[in-house]
Formats: structure tokens, sequence, C-alpha cells
């Protein structure tokens, strides 16, 4: 396998196969505790069915909604506990499913969206002749890009599959379809509209889990994608800026008036803020401890005295 590292990689990008393979096991274990939360959830909310107030409308379909409602912390009060049984069930429900989305389900949302940027990279060059090892390049560089790109296009496709559920299977306008969509994405859950029907609560199932996942997703990739923005606006800043007499006063670390590579390379890293001067004193103060005989090199000699 280490002579032929080709062996390892895939015929359209290059990428090595393990990261494709490692993905699996992560998506079934998504799967399997999705699985586990909303079947227990749903056997409680069965049991105590008669505890919960509201619309109702089959008792499987309302306990496996009232799941994702209260997972998604939607809220949007058609269904409630009313006994402290209830109460206490839903409680520990929505800290579980909180804790689930946070850690478990958006893992599985950016296997989905990674597994796509390739798409996206074609996309932007469908008129231009790409090989395999350009588009990998272009994904690598603009991977904060396409990311974003495609969270935004499965939000897009969310809201509106929802708006038109809402609007010809729950007979809402199309105005409160998008109000009650809105309301839904974003966990503020008024409840002055929801799903009434037992096929859209069945359809709100899965479109409440994917729907507020994808949102938080769309900001994460959206403050990730400023923040790579500006990092690479203070990177051409740094590196184009000319040096003056007191940067070379400031890198020069141990006072000998020349400025080495390793020096250099500080004084432009504290620059773009990627370390800190507390950061190089740390460090250098490391060194100083590994440097017994004070050579101000590091060499086996020394390794060995330490130990």
């Amino acid at each position: 396998m280490a002579a032929n590292p080709e062996n390892l990689k895939t015929p359209l990008l290059g990428r090595p196969i393990s990261s494709n393979d490692q993905s699996k096991p992560v998506l079934l274990r998504v799967f399997v505790a999705l699985a586990l939360y909303l079947g227990v959830g749903t056997i409680c909310f069965v049991l105590v069915r008669s505890q919960l107030e509201g619309k109702k409308t089959n008792d499987i379909v309302d306990a496996l909604y009232f799941c994702v409602v209260t997972m998604s912390t939607v809220g949007y009060g058609d269904l409630v506990p009313a006994t402290t049984l209830a109460k206490l069930l839903s409680c520990l429900f929505v800290f579980t499913g909180e804790a689930m989305v946070v850690l478990v389900l958006s893992n599985a949302v950016d296997n989905i969206v990674e597994k796509n940027e390739n798409l996206v990279a074609r996309v932007f060059h469908l008129r231009d002749k790409v090989t395999p090892a350009e588009l990998l390049k272009e994904v690598k560089t603009n991977k904060t890009k396409y990311k974003f790109l495609m969270v935004l296009f499965f939000l897009v496709l969310l809201m509106s599959s929802g708006t038109l559920f809402l609007k010809f299977h729950e007979g809402m306008s199309t105005i409160d379809a998008f109000y009650c969509v809105c309301a839904t994405i974003t966990t503020l859950g008024y409840g002055d509209e929801s799903f009434v029907t037992a096929k859209g609560r069945m359809f709100g199932v899965f479109w409440i889990l994917s729907s507020t996942i994808c949102l938080a997703q769309f900001f994460y990739c959206l403050t990730e994608l400023y923040s790579e923005r500006r990092q690479r606006y203070l990177l051409k800043r740094v590196l184009g800026r000319k040096l003056t007499f007191a940067d070379i006063e400031a890198a020069d670390l141990d006072n000998d008036n020349v400025v080495s590579v390793a020096e250099f390379i500080i004084l432009k890293l504290k620059e773009m803020e990627k370390i800190t001067n507390e950061d190089v004193t740390l460090l250098m103060d490391c060194f100083k401890n590994l440097d017994v005989d004070k050579s101000g090199t590091l060499t086996t000699a020394d390794i060995i005295n330490t130990v």
C-alpha cells in the first residue's frame, strides 16, 4: 500500500478511499441514534397520550410529531403536556434532542454537503475542461464557498417544499404557509399556524428536522465564509506590506541584529493574528528548558539529558 499510493485514490478526484469509508459508520451511527431517540420517544408519548392536550389525529403519528417538535425546540403549542409525568418526559426529551441535533445530526449534514462539493465545482466549470486534479484543487481552495452554496440550495429547496405543502395540503394561504415555514425553521413556533392533519404531521416529522438543522448550518457556513474572507484579506495585506526598521527590530527575538527565516515567519504570523506574543513567549520558554547545554539549538544530547 505504501509503495502504490494511487491504489488508495478514487478515479474521479484522487481522494483517499478511506475518507469515504469513514463517513459510512458516522452516518450509520447518526441514523441508529435518531431511530432510537424517536422510537423510545414515540413509545413514551403513546403511553401518556391521554396526558397531552391539543389538536390530536393519530396516536402514533401525534407522539412521533410531538417528539420532533420537542427535539427541534419548535414548540408550536398545538400539543402540550398537561400532567407532571408528561412535563418531566418533555423536559428530558428536549435536552436529549438538543444534544443530538448539535453533536450528531450536524455531522450527518456535513458529510452530505461535503460529498456534493465536487458537484457544485463541476457546475461552476461546465464550459471548462477541468481535469480531476484541477477540480480537487478547486474544491479545496473554495471549500467554504461551495459548502455555503450547497447549504443555501438545500435551505431554499426545503423552504419552498414546506410552503407548497402547507398551501396545498394544509389549506393555508401562501403568506400564512411561508410565515409558518419561517416560524418553524427559526424554531420560533408561535403556534398560531402548524401541521394539523395526520399526513401533514408525518411530513412535518422529516421536514422540521431537515429544515431547522439546515438553517443552523447555513448561519454557521455564513460565519465561516466571512471569517475566511477576512483572513484572506488580512493575509494579502500582511504579505503586501513593506518592512520597516521597526519591523526588523520587533522580529529580532534573539537581539543579534539579524532576522532569520524563523523570526520573519513568526513576525508575519503575529500580524495575521495566527499567534500572539504570549504564544511566542511560552514556546521560547519551553525551548530554553529543553536546551540543557544552552547552545541555542536542540540536539540528541539535550534530549538524553532531559530524560
